[in-house]
This record gives structure tokens, sequence and C-alpha cells, in this order.
């Protein structure tokens, strides 16, 4: 079987090649087509692991754009269930099988698959996603996933018009009320905190400390809360190239990778090199004094904004975590060959940013202030005082300290 690979650009949808999957394995092979290598503006979908010239690429597993596509953990239980009652016909085998469950609708980015010309995009469902005000409805279903007493309908609602995109957490996409793409993150029943509030106090942080951020609200739902992050690879109806920082590296599955390399990569791919420096740069600290352990490449995203130059995205999966639910190396390092990442450690890489001495500090202490600020910040939000002192080592540890010393306060 082989598949044709389209992309979405400047309003039109054009065919990019083909992609052939082993029968059995991880292994594939694509094609670009030679209309796309002809065509005046043609780029990579993939510009490290398909580089854009004739002739087969070849690889031991999914091209990293095309597994961006797909779902984590969360959606792939989805997957998994759905088949077990039969929701689902097709058995995932390989990687791309998961990434061909999920709803065309609503797939990351701006690829799309099809068996050939006069077939439908795969896969296709009505195309109507539940609007904000079915949360209730979402957070019911997901919650029947967890105590595994979910029904052929739960899966149906799941997997159809609140198609799975990435992360371990429950999430579904959902249309706001102006008609854009939106995703609704849910609780779990064994939360000991309300994760969905810490990642909308994260996220306002970090707008105040001068970083991009996805647009982004809370949403009480019963007792509980849904953070609901708007889609940025859309605008309108059209949809933007996206690739992990992995993907723009390179990495092999389970490679950390490092802040310093996505900076070499934005040197070798970037649209606005200096600035998305800068900004990577601030993310960093920012991520390190908000104590965000869910730090791992798939979570730095670039959109295309011209022919193969790519930009960051807005920051986004920004969660602080208490020191009691820390896993042992869950963040990105700042440097190849650091392993504990410090402040003192991102002061001493920031020439690698293209950063001199000065402005990291007056950068550093603007990402203080911010983080400095969160339980006003938190009340501004209307966040209870038991959830914000549940937070509490997330924003008050040793390396906030490390920096008074650092910026002299």
């Amino acid at each position: 079987m082989s598949l044709e690979v389209h992309i979405d650009w400047q309003e039109q949808t054009h065919l990019v090649g083909r992609l052939y999957p082993a029968e059995r394995g991880p292994s594939v092979s694509f094609e670009y087509a030679p209309e796309w290598l002809k065509r005046d503006g043609a780029f990579a979908i993939d510009p490290t692991s398909l580089p854009l010239q004739r002739g087969a690429h070849h690889d031991a597993a999914l091209f990293g754009a095309i597994q961006d596509c797909g779902p984590d953990r969360w959606g792939r239980i989805l997957i998994e269930r759905a088949v077990r009652k039969k929701v689902l016909v097709q058995k995932p085998y390989r990687d791309i099988d998961y990434v061909l469950a999920l709803d065309d609708t609503t797939r990351i980015g701006a690829l799309r698959f099809r068996i050939d010309g006069a077939a439908p995009f795969l896969a296709t469902t009505s195309g109507k996603l539940p609007p904000l005000v079915r949360l209730n409805a979402l957070l019911r279903a997901t919650d029947a996933i967890h105590s595994e007493t979910e029904s052929a309908q739960d899966l149906r609602f799941l997997l159809g018009a609140g198609s799975p995109i990435g992360g371990a957490r429950p999430k579904a996409a959902v249309s706001l009320a102006d008609d854009r793409l939106a995703i609704a993150k849910f609780p779990k029943p064994d939360d000991t905190r309300d994760v969905a509030a810490g990642e909308i106090l994260a996220l306002t942080l970090a707008e105040q400390a001068g970083i991009q951020v996805a647009e982004h609200q809370l949403v009480p739902v019963g007792r509980q809360s849904v953070a609901v992050i708007t889609r940025f690879d859309r605008t309108g109806k059209n949809r933007i190239p996206f690739v992990s920082a992995s993907s723009l590296l390179g990495l092999a599955q389970g490679d950390m990778g490092a802040y310093t390399l996505v900076a070499d990569g934005i040197r070798q791919f970037g649209n606005d090199v200096a600035g998305d420096l800068r900004e990577l740069w601030r993310r960093l600290v920012l991520s390190l004094l908000a104590s965000n352990y869910d730090d791992h490449l798939r979570n730095h995203g670039f959109l295309m904004r011209e022919p193969g130059r790519w930009a960051l995205s807005p920051a986004y999966d920004l969660n602080p975590v208490p020191q009691m639910d820390r896993a042992p190396g869950s963040k990105t390092p700042i440097t190849e060959d650091q392993q504990e990442p410090t402040i003192t450690g991102a002061l001493a890489a920031a020439a690698r940013f293209g950063l001199k001495t000065a402005e990291s500090k007056r950068i550093l202490r603007e990402v203080f202030t911010a983080v400095s600020g969160w339980r006003k910040t938190g009340r501004q939000l209307r966040l209870k005082a038991a959830m914000l002192d549940a937070y509490a080592s997330a924003f008050e540890h040793p390396l906030m300290d490390e920096t008074r010393r650092l910026l002299g306060e």
C-alpha cells in the first residue's frame, strides 16, 4: 500500500509525494512528486529527514513531520479501545496506522493523506466538532475511558468529533463560538491537583514575561476546570505547516536533544533567526523558573511562515510541576553536555542564542519578575487559595533563589 501525501499551503491543497509504509514493521519510504519538485516555491515538508530532492527517502521509522501529525499516548489509548469495541475496523500495527485513524479536520499541521486522487482524505467524519458548551459531555466520556467503562458511543464521540491530539492527558478538539479550532484539556479522576489551572497560570505568567503564547482560557465545568487552548496552526479555514523541534532536528525517538541544538536548527532553517533565538532563551528561563517538567522537544513547535523557513510557534504545554510530583530526567538539557539545568548554566550558554551578557540578564530579570508574582496572577485568574498552595513548590524553589543572587536582589 502507498499513500498520497498532500499539504495545504497558501489556500490550496498540493500533492507533495507518496509514502510507502512497510506491510509489517516500522520502516517507511517517501518520494516527492515530480510536479511538486517543479513547482516554484517548493519546500521540504520535513527539513532534516526529507530534504527536497529527487529519489526515494528511506527510514527505519516514520519521518518526524508525519509522526508529528499523529496521536501520543492518550490518542493511542482511544484508538486501541475503539478497535477492541469494533468502533474502528483497522487494527493499528504501525505508527502510520495511528496517524490515519485521526480525523483529517483536526489533524495537527497542514499534511493530509489519501489512497489516491479519487479517495477522500483519511480519516473523514462530518467535520462538525463539539462546541465549547459540550465540555461536560466530553469530560464524562474521558472519565469513562479512565474507569474503562466507556461505551462505543463515547469512543465515537472522542475519535470522531473530538479527535485526540498528542500528549498523555485526556483532550479533545472543540469549536469556539467564532468557529475557531481549539483543544480542550480535561482533568483525570486520579489528579491530586488542578492541572488545567496550573497550565493556564503558567501560560499567563509566560505572556507576562514577554513570551508569545497560545491563546488560552480556563473554563469551569461543574466543580472541575478545563484548559481550552486555541489552535495556532490554523488561520480561519487555512492550515499552517507544523513540525516539532524534535523533527526540525531529525532526532531519533527517545533522544532528548538540547536547547542549544534547537538554536542551531533555528540558525539553519529559521525565518526570524535573531528574534527566535532570543525568544527560545526566554522560554528556556521561564521553563526553569516555572518548573515546567513537561519540557521535551515535541512540546516546542515551528510553523512555516515562508517557503522552507520555520518560525517558533506560540508556546504551549507549559505545565508547572510541584516538587513531590516530579519525574527525573523529564527536562530538555540546556546544552549537549549539561546534566542538571541551572540558571547559571543558562546564562553561560546565552551566547549560543546570540545574546550578550547585559541582554541575557535583562531577559532573566523580566522572566523572574513575572514568575515572582505568581500568587498575585493566580488570584487575578480567580484561582482558589488551596489550588495555589498546591503549586507553591513549583514557583518557590532553589532556582528562584539562585536567580535572586545572580541579579543581586
